[in-house]
């Protein structure tokens, strides 16, 4: 059974306003919020019920807002109010919807925050896997041109000798915080898919500096980091 058939026969109503309220951006549309349902699911295991595993995956976008927003770090709280507004009219229970709500809340990273829940880890790997491999890919493209963003700085693509700014230059995004994003997750599942997705990225990288010929910088060949290290 795919993903949204189970959502379907699990919360179809739920689903219904999951659809109607993520919109049309590729990168946060329901096809995402379900890709997260089926990693959120896989790392929480049989400790979380499907139903509140999907119920998180289906609202944790239902707020979005631009990348470059002033307002970016609020989206997940105000999904969470969202979340805590809308379960229990689809029979959660109070402490279901508050597991979801905190879930919600504390998966984004421009939040910053650690998921003191098996949930809330799953959700926030589960999305964060969603930035790596080949999606990860598309969707760096597709966040960048939404933005204006040029693919790479013309004559330092690597940001050797400059400042990276991934508001102006996709590829800077990789330095900024995909290529790091393993060394945050905090299942072992997660770690380890992570790692295989980031390989993807690191040889599109490699394939691209031999394209332009210019040799990779220092910073895009080091292991993951920590962001913040």
């Amino acid at each position: 059974m795919n993903l949204q058939t189970l959502a379907e026969r699990e919360l179809p109503g739920l689903i219904a306003q999951a659809r109607a309220g993520l919109g049309d951006d590729p990168g946060h549309d329901l096809q995402h919020a379900l890709r997260v349902a089926r990693w959120t699911l896989r790392l929480s295991g049989d400790d979380v019920p499907v139903r509140v595993a999907l119920a998180a995956a289906l609202l944790h976008d239902i707020v979005n807002l631009p990348k470059d927003s002033p307002e970016r770090s609020q989206a997940s709280e105000r999904s969470a109010a969202v979340a805590r507004e809308w379960l229990p009219e689809h029979g959660f229970s109070p402490d279901e919807t508050d597991l979801v709500a905190e879930a919600i809340r504390d998966h984004s990273f421009s939040r910053g925050a650690t998921p003191s829940t098996l949930l809330g880890r799953a959700l926030q790997d589960a999305d964060r896997l969603e930035a790596l491999g080949a999606l990860g890919l598309m969707r760096c493209i597709s966040t960048g041109a939404r933005m204006n963003a040029r693919y790479f700085h013309p004559s330092d693509p690597w940001g050797v000798e400059r400042a990276l700014d991934d508001a102006k230059y996709s590829v800077d995004h990789f330095f900024t915080k995909l290529l790091d994003l393993p060394a945050t997750m905090t299942t072992e599942g997660g770690r380890r898919e992570a790692e295989r997705r980031v390989e993807f990225l690191r040889s599109f990288l490699e394939s691209l500096a031999d394209e332009l010929e210019v040799p990779l910088g220092l910073h895009a060949r080091r292991p993951a980091q920590p962001p913040g290290t």
